[in-house]
Parts: C-alpha cells; structure tokens; sequence
C-alpha cells in the first residue's frame, strides 16, 4: 500500500469533495476535471495503487457496489451508457497512485467511441494467443 494520496485525503476530508456514496470500504466522489457531467470516481478507502495489490475482500466491496453507482449516475444525468474504465498503472495514464474506477457517462451524439478507437491493435496468430493465454494461466 502507498502512504497518503490525494484520495486519502478526499476521504479523510482534507479536501473537499462532491461525495455521492461512501461505505465502510468505499467512497465515490465527482471527478474534479469531469469528462461529461455525472463523471465519477470509485476508490477503495485504503489507498492501494494498483488493483492487483488489492486483498480480493476489498476488491469484491468496491466492485459490488459499482452497478449501483453506475446506474445511479445514468440516472441523474440522463446518460444513454457509460464507459467504466480503470488506468492500472502509470503506463496507463493513471495519474493518481491509488486505484479508481471512472464511470464516465456516455450520450448518443458524444463523438468519444469505444475504448476500442485509443488503440490500433494487434493481429496474433494462433499460437501467439496460445503462448499468451498459457503465459497469463501461469502467472496467476
């Protein structure tokens, strides 16, 4: 775990935030620099970095109550879907070292695409999906 972000701070009310759920494990918050109106963050309290660091019990309380954040945003903003998405990572453009789940919410006309349009994509062959699956099963 890293020591105190940014986030800690949200939580422990150094910062001010525009709250919109907080549990014993979890606390969602309006982005400070939105991407659409409604643009929510989801963190753990505990400020781990990545979410592979996370134990899977704190794991399963933020991703248990992410659909009814999710669906809490579509409402009030009256998005026609949202994009929920997590930069795992520096590399990632994860700008804040503790891990956050965006729900950015998405309309008809937005012009943003799927996640898809951020990247070119690669052609593997057979046996390089192979290697690579093989590769992921071993290292869980």
């Amino acid at each position: 775990m890293s020591d105190e972000t940014l986030f800690t701070r949200i939580v422990d009310g150094e910062i001010p935030s525009y709250t919109v759920y907080e549990d014993e494990t979890t606390y969602a918050f309006l982005d400070a620099n939105p991407l659409a109106p409604g643009h929510t963050l989801v963190i753990p309290k505990e400020p781990y970095e990545r979410l592979n660091e996370m134990p899977g019990d704190v794991a399963a309380d933020v991703f248990g109550v992410l659909p009814e954040i999710t669906a809490a945003v579509e409402a009030a903003v009256d998005a026609d879907a949202t994009t929920v998405a997590v930069n795992n990572g520096p590399a990632a453009g994860q700008e804040v070292p503790h891990v956050h789940w965006h729900i950015i919410p998405r309309f008809e006309d937005d012009g943003v695409g799927p996640i898809h349009a951020l990247f070119e994509g690669v052609d593997l062959d057979e046996d390089e999906m192979k290697a690579v699956a093989e590769a992921i099963r071993d290292n869980r």
